[in-house]
């Protein structure tokens, strides 16, 4: 496919993709006291070294307060720069911008990993700062009715936790991150402001949509402070979280950010409720992408598509259906993390293995000019055209 969007640089303020392809933040549960470990370096390393345009590090917390479980990644102290530092040069050598996601878990913190039954923690003399993680939030209301009542904040500790966002910004700055993203979505601190079932506050923080918006736009504006104005700047939102908050709402709020210097809102859906992050009761193929769609008309706004998307053609068409400007490609990618290789062989990208570094491209390359006989094991058409017009998957 000639003039493959998906391969096209992109360029936004000072920093330019190889491609539009990201790799989203995604929780590894894995850091020791906030520190990230060797399987930080080797999980953001093999996306990087996959072909990746962007590869965000997972959420990272702005305070000790917001890590919602013993395995989160932390970044409240200078202390953390010189390690996340590390995983920033390995993404780098392999061609690929680095970003990181700063985020705080409100009143889902103190939790358990997913996999260990993924709610409440239950204290043990092995956490030592047991009280000083008491969950917090905008309100004293729980998640829902496994998860406790969160402690609501003091209008000064909001105040505190706004500069602790901009801190937050100035470390990951001074480690070398190209791309900055807010959480501020899945039900956690930034999204409990926004939603009027979280926040029932009566300060200037809760009560009408520009208050609950004010948390927000106030740690943007501190980001903004600390972070270089090359540099992007991306939002996470839960653009319908199927609670009050909706496409409508993220648009007004959109428009507002882009104003305080954010560059590209990361559409996602879900999370202020036990309900599954979805639009509707079907989960399928680019489920989420109309969000981005929809925020990307209305608030003339760059925006990044996330949710089931799976090959490589899907991805392109979004892009040139203009549903989106980047593609994030998440759990997909875990089971496959050389896909940006795998979707540039699929769309007939010229030279495909050069996106990858030569250790393992040239070999690829190699085989591939000697007539390898047969499709490699990823292989598969993706999406095809019916005779009916519709789009399957075979």
């Amino acid at each position: 496919m000639s003039g493959t969007l998906l391969f096209l640089p992109m360029t936004i303020r000072g920093i330019t993709l190889k491609n539009r392809i990201v790799v989203p933040p995604m929780h590894q549960y894995s850091a020791i006291k906030g520190f990230p470990t060797d399987w930080h370096l080797m999980n953001a390393g093999k996306f990087a070294a996959g072909g990746a345009g962007l590869v965000i590090v997972e959420s990272t917390k702005v305070e000790r307060r917001g890590c919602g479980t013993v395995g989160d990644l932390g970044i409240w102290d200078d202390k953390f720069i010189a390690p996340l530092n590390r995983l920033v040069t390995f993404i780098k050598q392999q061609n690929a911008l680095a970003g990181i996601q700063l985020g705080h878990s409100g009143r889902k913190a103190r939790a358990t990993r997913p996999w260990e039954g993924d709610g409440p923690l239950q204290r043990t003399s092995e956490i030592e700062d047991w009280d000083d993680w008491t969950p917090v939030a905008p309100s004293a209301i729980a998640h829902s009715a496994r998860w406790p009542v969160p402690r609501a904040l003091e209008r000064s500790e909001v105040k505190d936790l706004v500069q602790a966002w901009g801190q937050a910004a100035r470390r990951a700055n001074e480690a070398g991150f190209d791309v900055l993203e807010l959480h501020g979505a899945h039900g956690y601190l930034v999204h409990e402001f926004l939603s009027e079932r979280a926040n029932q506050r009566t300060d200037e923080y809760g009560g009408p949509e520009e208050n609950r918006m004010r948390f927000i736009i106030e740690v943007t504006e501190a980001v903004r402070t600390y972070w270089p104005d090359h540099k992007p700047l991306f939002v996470r939102l839960s653009v319908e979280d199927n609670a009050g908050w909706g496409p409508e709402q993220s648009v007004r709020l959109a428009r507002i950010l882009k104003t305080k210097g954010v560059d590209v809102i990361d559409c996602s859906s879900g999370g202020i409720t036990d309900m599954a992050p979805i639009l509707g009761k079907e989960i399928k193929y680019s489920y989420q992408v109309p969000l981005s769609e929809y925020v990307r008309r209305h608030a003339d706004i760059l925006t990044m598509a996330v949710g089931l998307i799976i090959h490589g053609d899907q991805a392109e068409q979004i892009l040139r259906e203009k549903q989106a400007d980047l593609i994030a490609v998440g759990r997909e990618i875990l089971n496959n993390p050389n896909w940006p290789m795998d979707a540039a062989l699929k769309l007939g990208v010229e030279a495909p293995f050069r996106n990858v570094p030569p250790q393992f491209g040239y070999w690829l390359g190699t085989r591939a000019k000697r007539g390898f006989g047969t499709n490699p094991s990823t292989w598969q058409s993706g999406l095809q055209e019916q005779p009916n017009g519709q789009r399957t998957l075979s």
